[in-house]
């Protein structure tokens, strides 16, 4: 019997054995990698972001510490064909042609680039569950019936939507919005010569924006020469988070028109609005603002040009900025040049912890107006103010917090009276800030929210990221990019991430801005070596309600050590704001249902042990009710935040 031989071994090509060799190693490496680490990942392909990080990790840190999986899972989606192509793409200056496709690949927060609505409807029409159009010459000429829209783009990601030369040259003809953009995350949305020449009619907002994270809202030549129409916005951006309105040209030159501001960004974080130009050269316009701006933290409000040239116009703020956290209000020239005009402050500015308003040129050059002051708060200035129709009435004073009858006032500034007052933290959320006696086994303690309330982002890989630009002085290429127009919610919010992190650094901080894992990676170990771990708050159990302390670790004993915290900012690409803090404590605890006992979360908190150099009106003062340097302040690590320190 003849014995057959065996086949001759396959004959691969040299650079496949090697390519089969490592994908080998790694996804062994990854298999026990998910054994010690919580997740197992066998079957990923090593050229792509993802395993290139996982790699750089174990060439760049020297700890034992399991894999960080929540940070790592930040890294970039793209597969090896598509980070070449998009790295080819930016090699090219290119990027922008593909930015759908690149925007979906790579995980970024991008704004639709929307083409003009083309549809037509020649009756009354009501829009439910309606969401990313372009509304261009919309309504026009219209004469009576309504336009409604409700429950518009609510709970939508980066929701942007235009309403451009709607309702122009229309007669007796409504527009409603109810329930637009509740619930919204980073929103871009404006009106443009909106109910130009229109003739009676009313506009009304009602629960506009809501709820909604980081709103950008721009109404610009509304109601511009209109005839009785009224304009009314009622529950606009209440309980909403960061974000800016802006009304430029509003009402110019109308006649009769009425707007009515109620409970407009109450209970609202960090809201601007800006009116410029607003009701300029009208007739006899009467505007009321009511319950604005109330509860609110932070609201910065600038009014310029307001009302100028106007005629019999009547303007009345009662309840206005009514107990809010600090805030800021400008009147520049405010009614210039008007004739009979009325303006009342009723109720105005007693926020609990005072801001600041000032009045330039208010009335400068008016004729006939009258101006009246009644229990209005401290902290004021008023510079050249007209001296005639001016009226204060029951004004707080600084020094003897006595009140004032003065029947005029020029160059007249009033400081917050501070001393003796008791601190009030009724804005601040419970929990947010606490004392380090609080980590204690079987403490109850209020927990903050701890989501993450940015959109869903990735990281850049590295070898995309460094072809894009990151400066001011190249943010028209970066508008160019993204499509954002000068004026758009972009292009605000690229500005702002790169002045933030472009600010010169505190005494004593070291700072970067990174975006991508590797340089977050590189800073962390420039400040605190290669043994090092990264830690998070496991989950967002908690939030919003009492806990349970459980058991609870000091991180390196407890002592006083150094860590790098990285914080998220808003910005295409997931993008950190990273500076080391020194004189720290940072803490491990599990987090327990405080009436069944059971670990529901694994939180992570810091403790900053020098405060010297707070503000005084730092939160966590009016919180806790201390002052910069006399106590510790400590918080949570929030979702999708991180802590660097020294392993041990």
């Amino acid at each position: 019997m003849v014995k057959k031989s065996s086949p001759p071994p396959l004959q691969l090509p040299l650079f496949l054995l090697i390519l089969l060799s490592i994908a080998s190693s790694f996804n062994l490496g990854l298999a026990r990698a998910g054994k010690n680490g919580g997740r197992k990942l066998v079957g990923d392909s090593p050229l792509t972001a993802k395993s290139s990080l996982i790699r750089y990790w174990k060439k760049q840190v020297s700890s034992d510490l399991p894999k960080p999986w929540f940070f790592l899972n930040k890294a970039s989606p793209l597969d090896a064909v598509q980070l070449a192509k998009f790295s080819k793409l930016a090699d090219q200056n290119s990027l922008s042609t593909q930015l759908p496709a690149f925007c979906s690949k790579a995980n970024l927060l991008c704004f639709h680039d929307l083409s003009p609505s083309l549809e037509k409807h020649t009756g009354d029409v009501n829009f439910a569950t309606y969401n990313l159009q372009n509304f261009t010459n919309y309504g026009n000429e219209r004469t009576g019936g309504v336009d409604s829209f409700k429950n518009y783009t609510n709970g939508d990601n980066t929701p942007i939507d235009t309403f451009r030369r709607y309702s122009r040259n229309s007669v007796g003809h409504d527009d409603r919005f109810t329930n637009y953009a509740l619930d919204a995350n980073v929103v871009d949305q404006s009106f443009n010569t909106y109910g130009t020449d229109a003739t009676g009619g009313a506009g009304v907002f009602k629960n506009y924006n809501d709820d909604s994270n980081v709103p950008g809202l721009k109404f610009t030549s509304y109601s511009d020469s209109s005839n009785g129409r009224k304009q009314g916005f009622s529950s606009y951006s209440t309980d909403a988070n960061a974000g800016d309105e802006g009304f430029t040209s509003y009402g110019k030159s109308g006649n009769g028109a009425e707007n009515d501001f109620t409970s407009y960004g109450n209970n609202s974080n960090v809201i601007g609005s800006t009116f410029s130009n607003y009701g300029e050269t009208g007739n006899a316009i009467n505007d009321n603002f009511t319950s604005y701006g109330s509860n609110g933290n932070v609201p910065e409000n600038n009014f310029r040009n307001y009302g100028a040239g106007g005629n019999a116009a009547t303007e009345t703020f009662a309840n206005y900025r009514d107990k809010s956290n600090v805030g800021d209000d400008s009147f520049e020239s405010y009614g210039k040049g008007s004739n009979a005009a009325a303006a009342n402050f009723v109720n105005y500015g007693q926020s609990f912890n005072e801001g600041t308003d000032k009045f330039n040129s208010y009335g400068k050059d008016a004729t006939g107006q009258k101006v009246s002051f009644k229990t209005y708060g401290v902290n004021n200035t008023f510079k050249e103010y007209t001296k005639s129709g001016v009226a204060f009435s029951n004004y707080l004073n600084d020094s003897t917090n006595t009140k004032s009858n003065s029947n005029s006032s020029s160059n007249l500034s009033l400081a917050a009276l501070t001393k003796g007052k008791k601190i009030n933290n009724r804005w601040v959320e419970p929990g947010k800030f606490f004392r380090e006696k609080m980590l204690k086994s079987g403490t109850v303690v209020p927990m903050p929210d701890v989501k993450d309330k940015m959109p869903k982002r990735s990281f850049l890989p590295r070898v995309i990221l460094s072809k894009l630009p990151f400066s001011t002085s190249k943010l028209g290429e970066l508008k160019k990019i993204f499509h954002a127009s000068d004026d758009s919610k972009m292009a605000g919010m690229l500005a702002d991430a790169l002045s933030e992190c472009e600010r010169a650094p505190s005494p004593g901080e070291t700072k970067r801005c990174v975006g991508s894992a590797e340089d977050m990676i590189d800073f962390a170990t420039s400040v605190l070596g290669r043994n090092v771990g990264v830690r998070t708050t496991e989950n967002t159990r908690g939030s919003g309600a009492n806990i349970m302390i459980g058991n609870v670790k000091g991180i390196n004993g407890g002592k006083v050590t150094k860590s790098v915290s990285c914080h998220q900012s808003l910005f295409p690409y997931l993008l950190y704001y990273c500076h080391s803090v020194p004189k720290v404590r940072v803490y491990e605890a599990d987090i327990l249902d405080p009436n069944s006992k059971a670990k529901i979360n694994h939180g992570v908190a810091i403790c900053h042990i020098d405060t010297s150099t707070w503000s005084p009106g730092h939160g966590a003062f009016i919180a806790l009710g201390s002052g910069p340097g006399k106590i510790e302040v400590c918080h949570w690590i929030f979702e999708d935040d991180m802590t660097w320190t020294i392993a041990d």
